[in-house]
């Protein structure tokens, strides 16, 4: 299936089936953000705000499956994966290191690894052998080896959006909130660096029996990809110090810098073949301590706001579009 939302046809209809289905992710976007405002509001934690934009999805995705609705429209709704890694993925990560907590963070830094890295890995390997050995034994659908573990990357990777939430209301305890906060932060980027290395092994038959060429690739892709992160971090970190532009009238190039370099990071880690995730994750820890204290006030506040905006949005968008588009298009299918 092809990434272009609208099928053949006149340019008016491709255009007008475009305007209903961006028409109707801006109300999803709506809806989305006032239910959660709402459920805050009245502190309604039955239906958390993460499970209510699901359920906005659901309705919407629903709703567009059953009715008349033309497949040029429906085609809006469908989760393409270019689009989420491009543009929806990277804001959310990036938002997620640059608004950890330093102290808290890194006195925990070792345990939170531990869980992260290592606690991932054996998960992941775990998952995998389980669904490897029910589909051996007829249980569920069998999949080769390579297959499963990539499937146990996949599963193992948490969301603990609504855990955390919870605990700011609640007024948990900073060093239990930095754990549960970093560990998943850590967790998202190692699922993701060990799912595509295993893909990498899955496309080479010949190094899927070769257990340490599978560590290797994966250092290879983490480690490179956390060295592109930092490094890009130091630079702007320099250029902020250095280059004089923290003054009134160079306020909005410093501000479309700041912006620019995150993702210069996740392309650069992307053009490589390594793992854009993980770089712009070091990337906005070391410019949240490095850069973003060279910035003007005006500046510093300009940039908190927009990435929280931008994450939120993304974050958003991802939940609804993600169940939507599935349940909207299973009627191609």
């Amino acid at each position: 299936m092809g990434i272009s939302p609208a099928e053949s046809g006149s340019p008016e209809k491709e255009q007008q089936a475009a305007g209903v289905g961006i028409l109707l992710q801006i109300m999803m976007l709506v809806l989305s953000f006032v239910l959660g405002h709402v459920l805050r509001r009245h502190k309604f934690y039955y239906l958390p705000e993460a499970s209510a934009s699901l359920l906005i999805g659901l309705i919407v995705g629903g709703l567009a499956n059953i009715s008349n609705t033309e497949t040029s429209i429906r085609a809006w709704f469908n989760f393409h994966e270019e689009f989420f890694f491009l543009f929806l993925l990277p804001p959310i990560i990036f938002q997620s290191g640059f608004s950890l907590s330093a102290k808290p963070f890194f006195s925990n830094f070792g345990a939170i690894v531990t869980f992260a890295i290592l606690g991932t890995f054996i998960a992941s390997v775990v998952t995998g052998v389980l669904v490897y050995i029910g589909g051996r034994m007829y249980l569920m659908y069998g999949l080769p080896f390579v297959e499963c573990l990539m499937f146990g990357a996949l599963i193992s990777a948490t969301d603990p959006v609504t855990v955390l939430s919870i605990f700011q209301e609640l007024g948990t305890d900073t060093n239990l909130y930095a754990l549960v906060f970093g560990e998943s932060v850590l967790n998202d980027a190692m699922a993701i660096s060990l799912y595509r290395t295993m893909s990498i092994v899955r496309k080479h038959a010949s190094s899927a029996q070769n257990f340490f060429m599978v560590i290797f690739r994966f250092l290879e892709t983490f480690v490179g990809s956390m060295s592109a992160g930092v490094g890009v971090g130091f630079v702007s970190a320099l250029l902020f110090k250095y280059a004089g532009l923290d003054v009134d009238n160079l306020q909005n190039l410093e501000c479309f810098l700041f912006v620019l370099f995150p993702y210069f990071s996740y392309m650069l880690a992307e053009g490589l073949g390594l793992s854009g995730i993980v770089s712009i994750l070091f990337t906005a820890i070391v410019m949240k301590h490095y850069s973003y204290s060279n910035l003007s006030e005006n500046s510093q506040q300009f940039v908190s706001d927009f990435f929280h905006l931008i994450s939120s949005l993304a974050e958003t968008v991802e939940k609804s579009k993600m169940v939507g588009g599935a349940i909207g298009t299973e009627r191609r299918k």
